[in-house]
């Protein structure tokens, strides 16, 4: 179990320290400059040269990733020129909406499809099956700002009952504050997490539902209700356990869209601004973050999924099973 974890970790380190390669010099290939986005257009060519002397952009671009990755060893993760702040500084302030934001709406969904794809698997091919199914693959199709926005048209244009936007007070206490305001934008999440992990539940219960110890389960005489929970539920965990790892990028994608449809002050509205107004260090260091939540969340998806299966993490497995 610990070689299997020590491995893990190390891969996890290289494909952080991957990602930050790729996206430093992605960064660096986009037209346009740091100086110019902050000086503005019509700097003259020696305030440009003062600009990028004084924050050291006239090194090789070697150079300047090694110093970048100096200061993200120290958790620096750059300045915000246009914002006059750190970069560090404006995420930490602002992840707790996304973390509420997100939190909900993954926890949520995952109460709603784990039991809702087990009862699919049960009614297999019936009424309910076939309409469940529909409308997770309907919704599963259609984009995180389109499904907000046909919320906004139905439920605060057109009934009335919510409002468009969640609270604009500054920090996590003024979002919560609005509770009708968290409404809509955890709903979206809601759903397009639903149809995202109950397809996947639903698979896996199938998968359960058709092996031995099932069978034997019921053949003992076992209700029927504690087949599905000990049985179904626990071995259809170990897929849509590995799915929250690996749905991770999806999730905080999905959230960034949802915050800049109703206007979250959170770290997703924060990146999106940034990349109209070439704010690169703000870019680059929320990129990193995202990089790190999702290597961790590829991690933490590991780990469980060893918890659950101890066969995974045992010497004679070799490994994680495919």
């Amino acid at each position: 179990m610990s070689r299997f974890l020590l491995r893990r970790v190390l891969q996890a380190l290289g494909v952080l320290l991957g990602v930050t390669v790729v996206v430093f010099v992605l960064e660096h290939l986009t037209p346009g400059s740091l100086a110019h986005a902050i000086l503005g257009p019509r700097a003259s060519r020696q305030a440009i040269r003062a600009f990028n002397a004084a924050n050291g952009l006239d090194h090789p671009l070697a150079l300047q990733y090694l110093t970048f990755l100096w200061h993200l060893a120290h958790g620096n993760l750059g300045y915000s020129y246009r914002l006059n702040r750190s970069v560090g500084s404006l995420i930490v302030s602002q992840a707790p909406d996304d973390l509420i934001l997100v939190g909900l709406g993954l926890a949520l969904s995952l109460a709603i499809a784990l039991p809702l794809g087990i009862l699919q698997a049960k009614r297999r091919g019936g009424a309910l099956d076939q309409v469940t199914g529909a409308a997770t693959l309907t919704l599963y199709a259609m984009p995180s700002y389109w499904l907000a926005l046909l919320l906004i048209a139905a439920l605060s244009i057109g009934a009335h009952l919510l409002p468009p936007e969640a609270g604009q007070a500054p920090g996590a206490a003024g979002l919560v504050s609005d509770p009708l305001g968290l409404v809509l934008p955890v709903l979206t999440l809601t759903l397009i997490n639903v149809a995202w992990f109950g397809r996947y539940a639903r698979a896996a219960a199938i998968e359960s539902l058709a092996q031995d110890y099932v069978r034997l389960a019921r053949a003992k005489g076992l209700p029927e209700r504690l087949v599905l929970t000990r049985h179904v539920l626990r071995n259809s965990l170990l897929s849509v356990v590995t799915l929250v790892g690996m749905a991770v990028p999806m999730l905080l994608t999905s959230g960034l869209v949802v915050e800049y449809v109703f206007n979250i002050p959170g770290v997703g509205l924060s990146y999106y601004t940034a990349a109209a107004n070439a704010d690169y260090p703000v870019e680059l260091g929320v990129t990193v973050v995202v990089a790190l939540m999702t290597v961790l969340g590829s991690l933490a998806a590991d780990i469980a999924y060893a918890l659950l299966d101890p066969r995974i993490g045992s010497p004679s497995a070799g490994g994680p099973r495919p």
